[in-house]
């Protein structure tokens, strides 16, 4: 039988990773060719594919395994095969200023220390290069033990891309679409925590919400300043 996600969040099209990989996708394939590009935090190097005519370093450090420990959300496998710098992303053994952009996509929440990941990235990169940013505004416990904050909001990256332009800085989502996520995970999450029996009885209680939320989203005139799913920032160093 499937429920909760299974049906209602194709149904309702959220579709939080791949609009991400999209924005992903369009930034990249925008650069001009012929540049260095280091992927930080590169996991199972899925924009390795859009770094055409590129230069491209993958870096990870690659412990996670796809079980973990088990708590939380996990993937069940995870290939680290395709990583070529295996390091600490504060400690990465490559030359000042040697990189023309750095990918980092879905890692500052897994790095006990972002800040300082920033900053290894700052000396990383050259002056006018790009640094490409992603992760979670607010996330539910994934990978662990390797999850160390929920997320991040626009006042983190101007705090602490300070000797950055920021030409993007962009929510993904809102309060609402982020509220219709969390309802239409609840029949997912009654029958991990709660039983079948609660998601099949949670159905007819939240499908009116559903569309309440899917209603009033018509009418959405700036909620993703309280929450959002994400921020994609694009930035260039000075």
């Amino acid at each position: 039988m499937k429920l909760g996600k299974d049906i209602l969040l194709d149904f309702f099209r959220i579709n939080i990773a791949g609009d991400r990989a999209r924005w992903v996708k369009k930034t990249l394939l925008a650069l001009p060719r012929g540049l260095r590009v280091l992927d930080v935090g590169a996991g199972e190097t899925p924009y390795k594919k859009w770094c055409v005519g590129q230069t491209y370093l993958a870096q990870d450090f690659s412990k996670y395994d796809g079980a973990g420990d088990g708590i939380g959300l996990h993937t069940g496998t995870w290939d680290r095969s395709n990583i070529d710098i295996v390091c600490d992303i504060v400690s990465i053994p490559q030359p000042d200023v040697s990189f023309d952009v750095i990918i980092c996509t879905e890692v500052l929440e897994h790095v006990p220390d972002p800040v300082a990941a920033i900053a290894e990235c700052t000396r990383l990169l050259k002056s006018g290069g790009i640094f490409i940013i992603t992760s979670p505004f607010t996330s539910m416990t994934h990978f662990a033990p390797y999850h160390f904050c929920t997320g991040f909001n626009r006042y983190f990256y101007e705090k602490h891309l300070a000797g950055y332009e920021i030409l993007e800085c962009a929510p993904q989502g809102s309060f609402f679409t982020a509220a219709l996520q969390q309802v239409m995970l609840v029949p997912r999450f009654c029958r991990r925590y709660a039983g079948i029996l609660g998601a099949i009885l949670s159905i007819p209680f939240i499908l009116p919400l559903i569309v309440f939320l899917r209603f009033v989203m018509l009418f959405d005139s700036g909620s993703s300043e309280l929450l959002c799913f994400a921020y994609f920032v694009r930035a260039r160093k000075k």
